[in-house]
Order: C-alpha cells, then sequence, then structure tokens
C-alpha cells in the first residue's frame, strides 16, 4: 500500500499516521506524506472505481459551492489486486456537536446556491443585454468588468440529475438529465430499486404496491415549484462531522435534486437535532405536504437499503408504500 501511494503521489516519504476509519462499505487510514496529511479510504470491490470517481466528482461539486466544508480529493488509485483508493485531505474529525445549528444553516446554504446562482446569472444578463444595446467601451463588455478569474465558471444548473455517475453505498444511481423532478425521482430512483428487489426475490407485494403509488406521485407535487439544488445525497448522522472551525459533510452521493430529498436519510437512524432543522428551515421553510414527500423519499432509502444488506428492511419499506397508497 506504501509503496503504491508513494508512487501515484510521488512523494518520498509514506507512512502510516494511526488515524483510521470506516464504514460497512469501505475502510480508511491516514497516511503522513511529503505534502501533509492524506486519508485513503479503500475498498476491494470491482465496482471502487466507478464509486470512488462519483465520490470525488461529488466533493468537488461542493467545494465549489463554497457553502460547507468537505474533505478535498486528491486522487482515484486502482489497486493492483483489485478495487481502488481515494486520496483526501486529512481532516481531524470528531463527532458533530457544537456545530449542529451551523451545519443546518449551511446545509440549506449548500441547497439555494443553484438558485441564487440562477438569479444573479438573470440580473448579470439583463446588464449585459443593456450594455450590449448601449455600445462597448475599450473593447470590454461593461457588465463583465472587473470580475476575477474563474468568477463566471459556475453556471446554475436548470435540470435535474448529474455530471458523473455517483454511488450511494456502492451501488449506482442512473442521474440521466431530466427537466422534470418527478420523471427524475420515480424512473431514476425508486424504479431502479423496485428493479433490483424483483430480480433478487421477486417481491410480488413490493411489486403490486409499487404499481399503485407511482399513479399517486404526481399529484403529491402540484402546487410546488422545485428548482433543482446540489444534494449531499446520503447525509445521514454517520456522514457528517466536525472541526475546531465548523460542521463537515462527507462519502456524499450528489445529484442536482429537491432540497427535501436531503432530509429524507437524515431522520432516519437517530436523525438531527433540533438545533440543525431549526437553522436549515429559517432558511428554507417547509412547503405544504413537505411529511408526506419526506415519506416517499424515505422509501429510496428503504428499498436501497434492502437492496444492499438484506430483507430486514423489507418491512419499513412496504410500510411506506402502503401509508401513501391510502
Amino acid at each position: 500500500m506504501e509503496a503504491l501511494l508513494r508512487k501515484e503521489l510521488e512523494s518520498s516519504v509514506v507512512k502510516a499516521s494511526g488515524h483510521s476509519g470506516g464504514g460497512c462499505i469501505s475502510q480508511g487510514q491516514s497516511y503522513a506524506t511529503d505534502s501533509g496529511l492524506v486519508f485513503v479510504k479503500i475498498n476491494h470491490k470491482s465496482e471502487a472505481r466507478r464509486m470512488f470517481l462519483g465520490e470525488m466528482a461529488s466533493l468537488e461539486a461542493i467545494l465549489r459551492t463554497d457553502t460547507v466544508k468537505a474533505p478535498r480529493p486528491i486522487k482515484v488509485i486502482d489497486q493492483p489486486g483489485g478495487g481502488a483508493l481515494l486520496v483526501m485531505g486529512h481532516l481531524d474529525m470528531k463527532s458533530l456537536n457544537r456545530h449542529s445549528a451551523t451545519l443546518g444553516e449551511q446545509l440549506a446554504c449548500l441547497h439555494l446556491h443553484n438558485q441564487r446562482l440562477r438569479e444573479k446569472q438573470t440580473n448579470e444578463s439583463g446588464i449585459v443585454g443593456k450594455y450590449t444595446l448601449l455600445g462597448r467601451k475599450g473593447g470590454q463588455n461593461k457588465a463583465t468588468q472587473g470580475k476575477g478569474p474563474g468568477q463566471s465558471d459556475l453556471q446554475h444548473v436548470d435540470r435535474f440529475g448529474f455530471h458523473a455517475v455517483t454511488c450511494c453505498g456502492y451501488l449506482p444511481l442512473v442521474n440521466d438529465w431530466q427537466e422534470d423532478w418527478v420523471t427524475f425521482y420515480t424512473r431514476q430512483r425508486i424504479q431502479p430499486q423496485i428493479d433490483m428487489i424483483e430480480k433478487s426475490s421477486g417481491d410480488r407485494e413490493a411489486r403490486e404496491l409499487w404499481s399503485q403509488l407511482q399513479l399517486k406521485i404526481p399529484e403529491m407535487f402540484t402546487d410546488i415549484d422545485i428548482v433543482p439544488a446540489l444534494l449531499h445525497g446520503d447525509l445521514w448522522g454517520g456522514n457528517v462531522a466536525e472541526v475546531e472551525s465548523g460542521p463537515v459533510i462527507f462519502d456524499p452521493a450528489s445529484f442536482y435534486g429537491h432540497s427535501a430529498f436531503e432530509l429524507a436519510i437524515a431522520g432516519m437512524f437517530g436523525g438531527f437535532g433540533g438545533s440543525f432543522y431549526s437553522a436549515y428551515h429559517a432558511k428554507i421553510p417547509k412547503a405544504a405536504g413537505f411529511d408526506k414527500r419526506l415519506k416517499l423519499y424515505q422509501l429510496f432509502h428503504y428499498l436501497n437499503h434492502w437492496n444492499h444488506f438484506g430483507s430486514g428492511y423489507r418491512g419499513s419499506s412496504l410500510s411506506i408504500m402502503r401509508s401513501l397508497v391510502k
């Protein structure tokens, strides 16, 4: 491992630092290198490279918003014996405690970033149009004068999806771009999970409940305007932490979707404290029908856990579908 990292990172020194961790999907280890501490995620599955490339793209997208702290991805490395590594900048993280409210506020800022980008660019395009009519001075449009390098790099996204395949766990997500959120969510989040369950177990009740539920989903989204929001995608208590300066989010499975989707798994497996939700909803208030849509969004995660870990999650999955088809 250390020889591989020395070669790929072009570092003469690579030494395990003693910081280790991991979950049910990947393991991790910190290493000291010439350029400082790095954290290396390790996975031996054949899908590891795809999984880590999606995580790297997700972290890069989150960091570009400058809204919430996340590890800085460095490189995905293939392992000679199979699997892959994801090298990231090391962060000295501990369990989320003092910065729960800040996480709620910063997560809302992440979700609002694309909307605010759209509003800013709409305003700027109006200014550009005005100065185009007036003419240019000195060969430079007045609306763009004074902009530093990279300030115009980020463009708002007007569809739902993502530019890379991401994985929630080790299963790949379908991130093809869609104009309509209901179409994206039903066809590219729930349907693939149902298909996997059908293939593995042929569960008749799941199939029948889903055939009823998908007809009812559009009515859950009447009178609501959904602007694509960049999501972490798998934000449960095990994927957040804090450093001295504030909260950190990691292990993302990002895509542009409905901001409320993020809160589905946040409320499962222990959830977050009241200060987190108060801070979040101060910036993004609950819309009518929020609780019912939250159940629909939790359905994805229960189905995904069923496909990852077995039928122990069948009961929760079917229970949600039964409650939503009433």
